[in-house]
């Protein structure tokens, strides 16, 4: 089975782990402030806060912007249920936003059109997805004239830029999450960025129990810290990001020059938008799930990333958060398939994929 995700590790996480380990220091200690200064310095920002997750990070960047019960927060639909779950946990309400059909990223006209309608928006809240760069120019300007906090959720996007500027380098504060599954791992992790010193203190009390010194807590924190563990992991991942990002370039590039179906329509790359490819994501016109099927039975992996957006998910029905309509996410949920584009892929493999996708019609096409 040709995989859809499967991290690049090899002696170099080993020994990095073992290091730790012998050294006795496997909280969060001194990998964890090397991995921060390393990752500020990669992303172009001035502060970095190791976390236990993407979630965490999420949550904790909210909460040091004072976000709280019944302030409103723009976002997407179409990304994994932690972006508007951060919301929900500090008590605040997301709304929601609709997505560009080319990209599948919050479109600025729906962010400009929300922030006209809710005068009382606290924050936006936008996700790079599947490694796109947002539309960051106009984004960061609307935040401006309305008096936003601009966060990035860059889960899905390290490394990728705009305009020659990273992800993560833009809003007032952004996470990174380090899953397994992501362009770099930590096994489990997250990162938080920004420019602001007093948000960078903040951060580091939220997930440190609210602490300002050992045995002082000043405010309700959380246990969110990341192990020198994954850090050590994650030191050694950074050093193969934007090497691991170019092979997924060279396999995007490939993928989108030889696939050739009148019924599957190939992922846009962004022009100031710079990609990262943590997804290659076709749309498919008729029959996605047959083709989804068809995949598998000829030993390629595929996933529908996302088929639920987040307003209809169950929970957020009962909250009464459901019934607004964003014609872009409700069509692209039915078409999305994410196909393999990751590093390790050989041109025999991408060249199955294309071949494949190419043989296959839907049944009443």
């Amino acid at each position: 089975m040709i995989k859809l995700s499967k991290p690049v590790l090899d002696k170099q996480e080993d020994r990095a782990i073992l290091d730790v380990l012998h050294s006795g220091n496997i909280a969060s200690n001194g990998s964890v402030h090397t991995f921060e200064g390393l990752f500020a310095k990669y992303v172009g920002t001035r502060y970095a806060v190791a976390t236990s997750s993407g979630t965490t990070a999420l949550h904790t960047a909210l909460l040091s912007l004072g976000i709280k019960k019944n302030d409103r927060v723009l976002t997407t639909p179409f990304s994994f249920i932690a972006t508007s779950n951060s919301i929900l946990y500090c008590g605040a309400k997301p709304v929601f936003c609709d997505i560009d059909n080319k990209t599948f990223n919050i479109s600025a006209d729906s962010i400009e059109a929300a922030l006209k309608k809710h005068r009382s928006i606290k924050a936006i809240l936008i996700v790079h997805l599947y490694g796109l760069a947002c539309e960051m120019g106009r984004i960061t300007r609307l935040a401006k004239k309305y008096g936003a906090y601009l966060i990035e959720d860059c889960a899905q996007a390290a490394g990728a830029e705009y305009n020659n500027k990273r992800v993560g380098s833009f809003g007032d504060i952004s996470i990174f999450s380090f899953y397994a599954t992501k362009n770099m791992t930590t096994a489990e992790g997250g990162m938080i960025v920004t420019n602001n010193r007093s948000l960078d203190s903040a951060c580091r009390s939220i997930i440190n129990h609210g602490r300002v010194n050992r045995f002082y807590h000043t405010i309700l924190g959380y246990n969110y810290r990341m192990t020198d563990i994954s850090a050590s992991i994650g030191i050694c991942q950074l050093k193969k990001l934007d090497r691991l990002n170019r092979l997924r370039n060279r396999n995007a590039a490939f993928l989108s020059k030889n696939i050739d179906n009148p019924y599957v329509e190939t992922p846009a790359a962004g022009k100031k938008s710079g990609h990262v490819w943590h997804q290659y994501t076709i749309k498919v016109k008729k029959e996605r799930d047959r083709l989804a099927g068809y995949l598998k039975k000829n030993g390629i992996d595929s996933a529908v990333i996302y088929p639920v957006p987040i307003h209809k998910q169950p929970l957020y029905r009962r909250l009464g958060l459901s019934s607004v309509t964003l014609k872009h996410v409700e069509s692209i949920v039915k078409q999305v398939l994410s196909i393999p584009v990751r590093p390790g892929l050989t041109r025999r493999d991408l060249s199955k994929i294309a071949r494949t996708i190419n043989e296959w019609k839907p049944k009443n096409g």
